[in-house]
């Protein structure tokens, strides 16, 4: 694969295969650990992605963040098992970042932490210091937001966080219409008030995208002791046995056509993602047991947990047509109407290819009865579905707003197809097999009527085509919601922390059982958070650099 001329130069430096600290995974996490470690210059860093270089154009473009969902080079595009009735059994796309920055390079960049509670219960669950008040300083760390310093919010890191600068007419109908059904507002999810309808806020710099290649990767590549291999696919984790002890001591990686190996002097560290790391752990032969024998692996560690407590946010909309045409559509009128803004980005990256599509939403209780809301909104100004890969439904005029279950009940798994590493994993998301799920599901499409029925959209609306008027009861909702259901992009919980039986890391995130061994990513993750994960996988992997570096420091001072 194509290097870098600056990352040869490093690589005929060095004078082993061997580093201080092997990284899995170029993603949110991974570029940040590979940062945070190699600022320390005593440390050696080889950081691999399965995935090219962060060269095209269109990553930087904000507007342009739907061409990924079509694109094989830049997206994993996983599929879940399809199931009868949902989708008609037409399988859920899975989009996965697969290159430098990893989903942050993908993804809708909107800049969310999720409630106090979900973290409070992190810890709560034997998570010891992983609490919100433990988090929060992490979070700001790794922010500059627009908004400067405050208790909230940081102003020196990474991470540039903005405000929506530019905004479709539509938006506006949806926070006056969301006041009007009598639901709060806030302009600020990740402050004090969590609950309401507002204006998300963006990893968005200059009218860039400012994901974690640009914010914490491009900085660190000019260190010496950092080398970062693309379009490496990580076969498998290296062990030696030490005394009882089995040991992580390197990996072995495809590029090229060439199998390598590389060892680690301190640690390996796995930040694949919900669907990767713990591929490679079962790859390795750390898993349950049984399915590692199924597909003849040998066994290093059996831990039944690898794989399992898969969650995501399910989706579900509501899909009005317009007698304006004021919004998005790809039809000609709409395409005629890009023009200009196109103009505007190509002269001085503003207009609405300089903004996410994604500009309103807010979070809601589903019933009165529920003490923190339990379902997040999306509001879009275009007719949406199936991940945008409906062009029928994109010609037309009109708006969606979309409800995803937040703390859903319903467990999946992610499993091996074979020994091959090539070959994409078994993604079963288990949607909706808890009755719970569906009626916050279903009480959440009410909500998003009640909003849109408003008469904030008066002037706009024409006429719901889905659930459509004849949908009624929670039975007829429900099949509907199972009709168009789609996802939000944040899985989690595969490779989740805690101490029970079902756990794979503990609240240091290393591996149970083996030693050297890591997991820093959107896996650990025991119960899924109240928004998009995008901003708290790069907390963790802030406070996962600092307990490895810690580590070392209080190891060293021992000896």
């Amino acid at each position: 694969p194509t290097r870098r001329s600056s990352d040869l130069k490093k690589v005929s430096a060095m004078s082993s295969v061997s580093f201080d600290y092997i990284i899995v995974g170029a993603g949110s996490a991974g570029s940040v650990l590979a940062n945070r470690l190699s600022k320390d210059t005593n440390n050696s860093v080889l950081l691999l992605e399965a995935g090219p270089e962060d060269k095209s154009p269109l990553i930087k473009i904000p507007g342009a963040l739907a061409y990924f969902m079509f694109s094989k080079k830049y997206n994993w595009q996983y599929n879940a098992e399809s199931v009868p009735d949902i989708r008609n059994g037409q399988p859920l796309l899975c989009p996965r970042g697969k290159t430098l920055g990893g989903s942050s390079a993908v993804n809708g960049m909107v800049y969310i932490r999720g409630h106090r509670s979900d973290y409070d219960n992190w810890q709560a669950a034997g998570n010891k210091g992983w609490s919100y008040d433990d988090m929060l300083p992490y979070f700001k760390k790794s922010e500059t937001n627009e908004r400067g310093a405050s208790e909230f919010h940081g102003d020196k890191g990474p991470l540039y966080v903005s405000n929506t600068h530019n905004s479709y007419p539509l938006n506006d109908c949806f926070l006056k219409g969301s006041l009007q059904a009598g639901y709060p507002a806030t302009d600020d999810f990740n402050g004090p008030n969590f609950e309401g309808a507002g204006y998300y806020q963006f990893t968005i710099k200059d009218g860039e995208r400012c994901g974690v290649s640009r914010g914490y990767l491009k900085p660190a590549r000019t260190r010496n002791n950092l080398i970062v291999e693309c379009e490496a696919l990580v076969q498998r984790v290296l062990f030696k046995t030490e005394g009882q002890k089995k040991v992580a001591y390197g990996v072995e990686y495809t590029q090229a056509g060439q199998l390598q190996r590389v060892t680690a002097r301190k640690e390996v560290i796995l930040c694949g993602g919900t669907f990767n790391s713990p591929q490679v752990l079962m790859l390795s032969g750390i898993g349950a047991k049984e399915e590692l024998v199924q597909h003849g692996i040998k066994v290093i560690r059996d831990l039944p947990g690898v794989g399992k407590n898969l969650q995501e946010h399910v989706d579900a909309c509501v899909l009005v047509t317009s007698k304006k045409k004021d919004g998005f559509s790809i039809g000609p009128r709409g395409l005629l109407n890009m023009l200009p803004d196109t103009l505007k980005y190509m002269r001085n990256k503003t207009g609405n290819l300089a903004n996410s599509l994604t500009q309103a939403g807010g979070f809601f209780k589903s019933n009165p009865s529920v003490e923190v809301p339990d379902i997040q909104m999306h509001f879009v100004p275009l007719l949406f579905d199936d991940c945008g890969r409906d062009f029928g439904l994109l010609s037309g005029h009109g708006y969606s707003l979309h409800a995803c279950v937040l703390r859903p009940k319903s467990r999946g798994t992610v499993s091996l197809r074979s020994a091959n590493s090539s070959d994409p994993v078994k993604i079963d998301f288990n949607f909706l097999s808890d009755s719970q799920d569906q009626k916050t599901l279903v009480d959440g499409i009410r909500v998003a009527r009640k909003i849109l029925a408003s008469q904030a959209f008066d002037e706009h609306r024409l006429e719901e085509i889905h659930p459509g008027p004849e949908a009624e009861s929670d039975e007829a909702l429900l099949q509907k919601c199972k009709d168009k259901l789609g996802l939000v992009y944040h899985p989690v919980g595969t490779c989740k922390m805690g101490s029970d039986p079902m756990a794979v890391v503990d609240s240091e995130l290393r591996v149970h059982g083996v030693d050297k061994l890591r997991v820093v990513d959107g896996s650990i993750i025991p119960t899924l958070i109240s928004g998009n994960t995008n901003a708290p996988i790069i907390a963790i992997a802030e406070k996962a650099a600092d307990m490895i570096l810690n580590a070392r420091v209080e190891s060293a001072e021992k000896g």
